[in-house]
């Protein structure tokens, strides 16, 4: 097998681990190469991401650990489809929530000349 070929390989165990942090994103996707972005996050029992809204990209949400809303109530094994420009807020409920977000991978910020 050619050693630059892609391979399948296990990145991490998605369930959050007593080393994880109490809040926000504790795995993040960072391989070279990649098409995607990819976060495992952890908002603690009543704690809230604010309405917001992802004007460029489609986003996926799946539920891996405890419950709360999207909108709607959702628990784990949840998968839920945030399509760009969709507004959205995330409340975790008693337990906690824990949740994988997939999408595309933002282009890398460019320099461009301003037009005179």
């Amino acid at each position: 097998m050619d050693e630059s070929e892609p391979t399948a390989r296990i990145l991490t165990d998605g369930r959050r681990g007593a080393d994880a942090p109490e809040s926000g994103a504790w795995w993040k996707l960072a391989e070279s190469g990649r098409q995607l972005d990819a976060n495992l996050v952890h908002l603690p029992p009543g704690r809230h991401v604010g309405e917001h809204v992802e004007p460029d990209l489609d986003v996926l949400l799946v539920v891996v650990e405890g419950s709360g809303t999207i909108g709607e109530p959702v628990a784990e094994g949840s998968l839920v489809w945030l399509p760009h420009g969709s507004r959205r807020d995330i409340t975790a409920g008693a337990d906690g929530l824990s949740y994988l977000t997939v999408h595309r991978r933002r282009p890398g910020m460019q320099i461009k000349h301003r037009p005179d």
